[in-house]
């Protein structure tokens, strides 16, 4: 189920939960912990060094493998965010405790963050409210398979549970993405707008949870022809709806809140759309399961048509 942080409750005073954070220091902080994980996930997998485990099936019968890669984007993650902000709500997919005796303090600012921030959008927020969602290694199997393309590193601030904030880190392209509704974009985003509707339809799909997309799909925009895609990795398939290669990004098996979450707040910010198949937003408190059941459409355009379409799946 992953874990979630006790920094907010038994490891400190409850007076620590009254705390305040701006969410300018959290994001500022979470694309230096992001790529400072991405570092060490490209390290590993360059070192062929993987201790790769399972972890067990998925509901589908998948293997569900963990990596050092996994474990060591997690301590740096977790342990950062612990130390710059000790009384967040935090949860990642994975779980290990561990001091933070001798952790650095993240930075707090970030040049970009700065030159976007609206400060009447940047009001400081209870930590009791902030729930932060890591995925410290998205694509894991893809990992062990030097797949790298698929492979990402991931972070969302969630606030009363919506999503204000997404990081997504692309170690082995070197590239950061990440938004801040209301106030902005990376310089990576900035020119990345998705695409129109084309002739063909784009569906991207799981590799390991394809489900029935491709044959639902077809019948649901028929006579339209429809591309279906295998794609590693949560956070690749919504960045590939957001350069416009993609459409649409469906998924039709149980899902993961860390998987999610970033891409559903780069994806508000960009006037795009991420819902269940029933059209609803999702929960991202850290007091709500982390499951998602109901299914999953991501898209820049006509996300009601979509959802209209494959609403049968």
């Amino acid at each position: 189920r992953g874990s979630i942080s006790e920094t907010a409750n038994s490891m400190y005073p409850r007076a620590k939960f009254e705390q305040e954070y701006k969410i300018s220091e959290i994001l500022s902080a979470a694309i230096y912990l992001t790529e400072e994980a991405g570092r060490k996930v490209r390290a590993i997998r360059e070192s062929n060094d993987l201790h790769e485990e399972s972890k067990g099936q998925t509901r589908e019968g998948a293997n569900d493998p963990k990596t050092e890669g996994d474990m060591e984007s997690h301590r740096i993650l977790v342990k950062g965010f612990t130390k710059g902000f000790p009384s967040l709500n935090l949860v990642s997919e994975e779980h290990e405790k561990e001091s933070v005796d001798g952790v650095k303090v993240p930075p707090f600012s970030h040049l970009d963050v700065a030159a976007i921030t609206k400060p009447d959008l940047n009001t400081p927020v209870l930590a009791k409210d902030i729930t932060v969602w890591i995925d410290p290694l998205d694509a894991t199997q893809e990992y062990t398979e030097k797949l790298t393309q698929y492979v990402t590193v991931m972070a969302c601030i969630a606030v009363k549970g919506r999503p204000v904030a997404g990081i997504i880190r692309k170690p082995f392209e070197d590239t950061t993405y990440w938004a801040w509704v209301g106030n902005g974009v990376s310089p990576s985003l900035k020119n990345l707008h998705g695409s129109e509707a084309q002739e063909k339809l784009r569906v991207i799909v799981s590799r390991s949870h394809a489900g029935n997309v491709a044959t639902v799909a077809s019948e649901a925009f028929s006579p339209r022809e429809v591309v279906v895609t295998p794609a590693g990795g949560a956070g690749y398939k919504t960045l590939e709806v957001i350069k416009g290669t993609q459409d649409v990004y469906v998924h039709t098996t149980l899902i993961k809140k860390w998987d999610i979450c970033a891409g559903d707040a780069i994806l508000r910010e960009m006037g795009g759309k991420q819902t269940d198949l029933k059209g609803m937003d999702i929960n991202y408190s850290h007091d709500q399961p982390p499951e998602v059941e109901n299914k999953l459409v991501a898209a820049m355009f006509n996300h009601e048509l979509y959802l209209e379409k494959l609403e049968k799946m």
